[in-house]
C-alpha cells in the first residue's frame, strides 16, 4: 500500500498499526496538505459482508461524534476493493504502550487519562453510541497529554437492538464485561465495566484476570470476583478503589447508572488524593464462542458430571429390573450396561473435543518479511501454522521471491493451524529505455516520463544546438528498473571565449587598433575635433577596461581629430575662383571577400594629410557614396581595413 493514492487525494506513507479487522496507515492529504490516518479493512474480510457492515458502522458511528477526546472521522471510501476510513492523525502512543514503557503511571496521570476517557464516553453515550471495545490499545496519548479515544469498530447505536444473537462475541477478552462474554444485552454500563478494568490495569500494573485461553478469561469475568487493587498495592487510595470496584460489578444494576456519575466521582478524587498505576499484557480483539450456561462452573465439567449421573442411574435401573424379573436374559442386562458406558464415553469425548476447539493451543506469530518465501514457509509451518502465498507484486525494496508483507503482524496471537498469507516480491519492474539522443531536452524528459523513468542532466559545450541531447546512459533498447534514472548529456551550445578589455584611452589609434584586433575584438572608430588632444589619440572607449567580454565583441572608440581649422580668406586671390572650396561625391565600390569593411578616406591638400571619413559598412551594400569637401587641387586616398585601395 505504501505510495498508493486513495480517492485521488490520500497518499499512503507508512504503516503505523493494525487491529483484528483493519490496518492503519499514515497518509498525506494532498488537497489540504496535512497528515491523516487511513484505516483499511484487512484483505481477508473484503468478501465478508458481516465484517464490511461492521466496518461501515464504525465510520457512521464515529463520524457523528465531535469531541476533543475522540478521534475525528474525515472521509470514507471504497476503491479497488479497498474499504477505507480517513481520520485524524494523532502523533502519540497508545495507552498500552505508555503503560509498558513506564511500568507504573502516577495517580494524577492515571486520573487525568481516566477522566478524559470518561468525558469522551459521556459524549458518545449522549449520542446513543456504545463503544463496546474500551481498552488501552484504543486510547491514544500525545506527548503533551492529549487523550483521544479511537476505534469505534464494534460500537452500535443504543437505539437499535443491542442483544447479541450470534454464537460468537467480538471484543477484547481481558477488558469486556460479563454480559459481553455471555452474548447478552449490552449498554452504556458495558463501557463503564471496561473503563473500570482499564483503570485497574493502570493503578495495579496488572490485568484483573489471566488465563490460558480467551474462553478461560471470559469465564473468570462471569464467575470470579476481581481482587481489590489495594491487595496488590496498599498505597492505592480507598476512594479510588471503591470507584473501580463499583465499575466492575458483574451485575449491571450495581455499577454506575450513568457515565456522568462516574466522571463526577473521578473529579472529586482528582481534587483530593494521589494515586499510582501501571500495567501490561496484550489483548487483541478476538472472536470467541459465546459462553453458554452449560460451560459455567468448573469450566464446563458439570455437563460431563450430569451425563455420567444419568448413565449410572440408567445402569442401576437395569440391575433392579433384573432382580425383579428373575429369568430375564443376562444378555439384555449386559447390552444395557455397554450402551450406557458407550454413551458416557461418547459424551466425555465430545466435550473434550469441544473444549479443545474453543481452548486450542495458541502461538505468537513471528515476522517473515524480508525472508525468501521457502525460508518463510519453513518457519511458519514449523510453528504449526499454515503458509499461503496470496499475491505477488513488483518491488524495488525486496528481491524476487522474498516476502513483502504478511496478513498477520508479528506478535499477534493465533491458534494452531491458522493461515498466514504473504505477499511475495516479483523483483523490480523493468521497462525499455527509449531513444532520446538528438532530441530537445523537454521532449526527452516527456519520453522518459512515459516509461516511468527519471532523468539527470549534465550540460557540456558543443557545436550541437543548445538544449539538445548528445548522449544517454543506459542506451536505447536497454532494460531499466521503473523509477530509476537515465543520465543525459545535453548541449550547452558553442563554448564562449572571453578576453580582457585593455585600456586604450590616450593611445595612438593605429597602435591601439592592432592591439584590439589581435585580441579578437572588432574596432569601430569615430573622429571628433578636440582642442585639447592631439590628432589620432583615443579619447573614449565604450567597453570598460579590465572587464571580460566575449571574443568578437565590438569596441567603439572616439578619436581626436585635433582642433578644428578655420581657413582665412585669400587676400591675394585674383578672383579667378581656382582655389575656392568645392564639394563632390566619391563613389566607392566595396570589396566582396568579407562581410563588412572599414572605409577610411584621407584628404591631401596644402601639403597636409588628414582623415575626413572613417566608417564600417556591410559589404551587402556593394557600393557607397561619400560627400567630401576640399580645394579643387585636393586629392583623396581610400583605405579598406587600413589597406590602401585607391587615390581619387
Amino acid at each position: 500500500m505504501i505510495g498508493k493514492i486513495l480517492g485521488n487525494r490520500y497518499e499512503i506513507i507508512e504503516k503505523v498499526g493494525g487491529g483484528g479487522m483493519a490496518l492503519v496507515y499514515k497518509a498525506k492529504c494532498r488537497l489540504l496538505n496535512r497528515f491523516v490516518a487511513v484505516k483499511i479493512l484487512r484483505s481477508e474480510f473484503i468478501h465478508d459482508e458481516d465484517f464490511i457492515n461492521k466496518f461501515r458502522r464504525e465510520s457512521q458511528a464515529a463520524a457523528s461524534l465531535s469531541h476533543p477526546n475522540i478521534v475525528s472521522i474525515y472521509d470514507v471510501g471504497v476503491e479497488d476493493n479497498i474499504h477505507y476510513i480517513v481520520m485524524e492523525y494523532v502523533n502519540g502512543k497508545t495507552l498500552k504502550q505508555l503503560i509498558r514503557e513506564k511500568g507504573k503511571l502516577s495517580i494524577d496521570e492515571s486520573l487525568d487519562i481516566a477522566i478524559k476517557i470518561a468525558e469522551a464516553l459521556s459524549h458518545a453515550h449522549e449520542n446513543h453510541i456504545v463503544h463496546r471495545d474500551i481498552k488501552p490499545h484504543n486510547i491514544l496519548v500525545t506527548d503533551d497529554g492529549v487523550v483521544k479515544v479511537t476505534d469505534f469498530g464494534i460500537a452500535r447505536a443504543a437505539t437499535t437492538s443491542t442483544v447479541t444473537n450470534t454464537s460468537n462475541v467480538i471484543g477484547s477478552v481481558h477488558y469486556f464485561s460479563p454480559e459481553q462474554a455471555r452474548g447478552g444485552y449490552t449498554d452504556e454500563k458495558s463501557d463503564i465495566y471496561s473503563l473500570g478494568v482499564v483503570m485497574y490495569e493502570m493503578i495495579t500494573g496488572r490485568l484483573p484476570f489471566q488465563g490460558d485461553s480467551p474462553i478461560s478469561v471470559a469465564l473468570k469475568h462471569i464467575q470470579e470476583d476481581i481482587e481489590p487493587p489495594s491487595h496488590i498495592d496498599d498505597t492505592i487510595p480507598k476512594n479510588l478503589e471503591s470507584i473501580i470496584m463499583k465499575c466492575v460489578q458483574k451485575d449491571q444494576s450495581l455499577r454506575y447508572s450513568d457515565i456522568k456519575l462516574l466522571l463526577s466521582d473521578l473529579k472529586k478524587v482528582k481534587n483530593s488524593d494521589e494515586i499510582h498505576i501501571s500495567s501490561f499484557n496484550d489483548s487483541p480483539t478476538r472472536v470467541i464462542p459465546r459462553i453458554d450456561d452449560t460451560l459455567i462452573g468448573s469450566n464446563g465439567n458439570d455437563l460431563v458430571n450430569n451425563q455420567r449421573k444419568k448413565a449410572d442411574k440408567h445402569s442401576s435401573d437395569n440391575k433392579i429390573h433384573e432382580d425383579e424379573k428373575k429369568g430375564t436374559s443376562r444378555f439384555i442386562t449386559l447390552t444395557a450396561i455397554m450402551l450406557a458406558l458407550l454413551l458416557t464415553i461418547g459424551l466425555t469425548a465430545g466435550f473434550l473435543w469441544f473444549r479443545g476447539q474453543i481452548q486450542g493451543q495458541e502461538v505468537k506469530v513471528i515476522s517473515v518479511v524480508g525472508l525468501h518465501k521457502d525460508a518463510a514457509k519453513a518457519k511458519i509451518e514449523e510453528m504449526g501454522l499454515k503458509f499461503k502465498v496470496k499475491n505477488e507484486v513488483y518491488s524495488s525494496e525486496y528481491k524476487e521471491g522474498h516476502v513483502v508483507d504478511q496478513s498477520v503482524d508479528a506478535g499477534e496471537i493465533v491458534k494452531l493451524g491458522y493461515p498466514i498469507e504473504v505477499t511475495v516480491s516479483k523483483g523490480p519492474r523493468e521497462t525499455d529505455v527509449p531513444s532520446v539522443v538528438n532530441k530537445h531536452i523537454d521532449e526527452a524528459e516527456i519520453l522518459l516520463e512515459g516509461k516511468e523513468l527519471k532523468s539527470i542532466v549534465k550540460r557540456v559545450p558543443s557545436d550541437i544546438p543548445k538544449d539538445y541531447v548528445i548522449s544517454q546512459t543506459p542506451e536505447e533498447g536497454e532494460k531499466a528498473v521503473v523509477g530509476s534514472t537515465v543520465s543525459l548529456v545535453v548541449s550547452d551550445g558553442p563554448e564562449i571565449e572571453y578576453v580582457v578589455v585593455p585600456n586604450v584611452i590616450g593611445d595612438n589609434i593605429e597602435t591601439a587598433e592592432k592591439q584590439l584586433t589581435s585580441l579578437g575584438l572588432i574596432v569601430n572608430k569615430k573622429y571628433e575635433y578636440n582642442e585639447n588632444v592631439d590628432k589620432g589619440i583615443i579619447v573614449w572607449q565604450d567597453l570598460t577596461a579590465n572587464t571580460e567580454v566575449e571574443k568578437n565583441a565590438t569596441i567603439n572608440l572616439t578619436v581626436s581629430d585635433g582642433p578644428e581649422v578655420t581657413e582665412e580668406p585669400n587676400t591675394n586671390d585674383t578672383g579667378t575662383g581656382e582655389e575656392d572650396l568645392t564639394s563632390s561625391n566619391l563613389s566607392i565600390i566595396l570589396p566582396k571577400d568579407r562581410e563588412e569593411v572599414e572605409v577610411k578616406i584621407y584628404r591631401i591638400q596644402d601639403g597636409e594629410r588628414e582623415v575626413i571619413y572613417n566608417e564600417v559598412h556591410s559589404t551587402k551594400q556593394e557600393s557607397i557614396s561619400v560627400l567630401v569637401k576640399g580645394k579643387k587641387s585636393a586629392k583623396y586616398e581610400v583605405y579598406f581595413d587600413g589597406t590602401f585601395k585607391d587615390e581619387i
